[in-house]
This record gives C-alpha cells, sequence and structure tokens, in this order.
C-alpha cells in the first residue's frame, strides 16, 4: 500500500491510499476507487472492509480509497468537489500507478454510497460501474429534512451545545478522531437539519441549491451500470432511496441491479449479526460478478 496526497487545502494534505497498484506490471489493472461512509460527518478512508479489500485485491483490482473532507467544517460542494479531484488526480497518474483509469468502478457505503452515485453524473469519462451499499440519490426527502422518529426515540435527545461539542471550523477530513461528531449527526437527525448543516442551504426554501447534488435527479441516458445494495430493515438510510434511485435508472434505461438484503440492518456487511449470512455473501459475489461482467 502507498499514501499520496492528491490535493492541498487551506488546512489539510488530502491523501489517498493505493493498493495493489504496480507500475511495473505489463498489464495495467482496472481500478476501484472505494469511499467511506458516515453520513459525510463521521469516517475516514482507512474504513475499508479487509474481507472485501482482499477479494478487489485478489479478483485483479487496484484498490484507492480516498479522503475528503467533511461536514458541517465543509459543505457538500466542496466534498463532492473532492471526490471529483481524487479521480482527476488517478486519471492522470494512471501510468505510474500501473492501473487503467479506463476500466474505473467506484464504490462505497452508505454515505459513500450516495457519493458513489454522484460520481455516475460528475465523473467525466463515466466510470464503468458504480456500485451503492445503502446509499441514497435524494438530499431533500422528508427522511433527512424532517426530525426522525428513529433517531428521536431511541437515543437522548442532545442539545444543540452537546453537538458541537466535536465540531468546529477548521477542515479536517478523518471523523473518527472524536467520536462525539455522532452526537452532532444524531442531533441533525433528531432535529431534521442534516441537509442544512451540510449543504448550507435550507432544503425546503433552497431546494434547486441541491438539484447538482442530488443523483435521483440527475440520471440520465449516459449514466454508469450500477449495482444496489440495500436491507430492507434499515432505520439509517431507508430501504425506500434504493427503490427510487432503482425506478430512476429502470426509467433511463440504465444497466442496473438491486439486491435486496431481507430484514438487513444498516451496514449489514459490517454487522456481526448478518455479514456472515449466506445473503450477505452471496450479495458480496454478485457485487465481484458485476465488477469483473463491466470492467
Amino acid at each position: 500500500m502507498q499514501t499520496r496526497t492528491y490535493k492541498t487545502t487551506a488546512d489539510l494534505e488530502l491523501q489517498l491510499d493505493i493498493y495493489g497498484a504496480d507500475s511495473s506490471d505489463n498489464s495495467p489493472k482496472p481500478v476501484i476507487v472505494w469511499i467511506h461512509g458516515g453520513a459525510l460527518i463521521m469516517g475516514n478512508r482507512k474504513q475499508v472492509r479487509p474481507h472485501h479489500l482482499e477479494r478487489y485485491l485478489a479478483e485483479g483490482f487496484a484498490v484507492v480509497s480516498i479522503d475528503y473532507r467533511l461536514a458541517p467544517e465543509t459543505k457538500l460542494p466542496l466534498i463532492v468537489e473532492d471526490v471529483e479531484d481524487a479521480i482527476d488526480w488517478i486519471e492522470e497518474h494512471r501510468d505510474e500507478l500501473g492501473i487503467d483509469s479506463s476500466r474505473l468502478a467506484v464504490i462505497g457505503h452508505s454515505a459513500g454510497g450516495y457519493l458513489t452515485l454522484t460520481t455516475g453524473y460528475r465523473i467525466k469519462p463515466t466510470p464503468k460501474a458504480l456500485v451503492a451499499f445503502y446509499g441514497y440519490g435524494n438530499l431533500v426527502g422528508e427522511w433527512y429534512s424532517k426530525p426522525d422518529p428513529f433517531y428521536s426515540n431511541e437515543f437522548n435527545m442532545f442539545t444543540e451545545a452537546e453537538a458541537h461539542a466535536a465540531v468546529g471550523t477548521t477542515e479536517i477530513a478523518d471523523g473518527s478522531q472524536d467520536p462525539r461528531r455522532r452526537d452532532y449527526y444524531l442531533w441533525c437527525r433528531q432535529n431534521g437539519l442534516w441537509p442544512e448543516k451540510v449543504g448550507g442551504h435550507d432544503p425546503i426554501s433552497k431546494a434547486d441549491h441541491f438539484t447538482p447534488y442530488s443523483p435521483e435527479e440527475n440520471v440520465d441516458s449516459n449514466y454508469p451500470p450500477t449495482l444496489l445494495l440495500h436491507g430492507n430493515n434499515d432505520t439509517d438510510v431507508p430501504y425506500e432511496q434504493s427503490v427510487l434511485m432503482a425506478s430512476k435508472l429502470e426509467s433511463a434505461g440504465i444497466k442496473h441491479e438491486f439486491i435486496t438484503i431481507e430484514n438487513g440492518p444498516h451496514g449489514f456487511d459490517n454487522n456481526p449479526e448478518s455479514a456472515d449470512t449466506p445473503e450477505v455473501q452471496a450479495a458480496f459475489e454478485r457485487v465481484i460478478e458485476f465488477l469483473k461482467s463491466h470492467t
């Protein structure tokens, strides 16, 4: 593994981890860009699933796991810009890395699944395949812009002061250093404030601001083949988000597959109660087949 800086901002060196790339290889490898989740508030690039990574590498892919700046310190347009810049950097350095960027797929989980779906219309050339684990294509629906019953009923209610204890004004790309960032996310969900705090605008009065960043509204005939995976017992990102995205892909005539994990929770592929079930293992085998058939 090698770590490289792809972009420098006022406060940060944004980096990416490159696995399995070998410039001495006479046959450049197809590449997977992996995007971590965490509601655009938490997480970091090191959270790629070890067993997934091992399998991707064994199947002949290089894997690049990327930083992006996190909210609320950085707002949505710059977060998406970071993903675009990371993929541009990979394209520019393809020869020295020994990868075939014309055979590029993007994979993400949760918020990383959302960012994966944005690459389907914002990245040129278009990725060859997208895989979104329990992602979402809509940013301003009631599930995010109104108080969430699950987070209000199942967790202690957070005050604004408690929520802001771990956020500030300095840009960050690693949201795992202070677990209280989760408190900020929960406060956002309990009060229906996530779109405003992440996007920088009210989702009701300024809905048009979110349109360029909403995959559901930007699917067209040029969108790449897409595999969606979602558990229908997801209490964080509603299962209906993938249902709606699949409907948009179907209407546009895009090659796609939609795998439902029966009773699957959010993060079903990393949940001790579900990750090793035959259904989840079979779903991951389908991920491998999908990647190989489209790259």
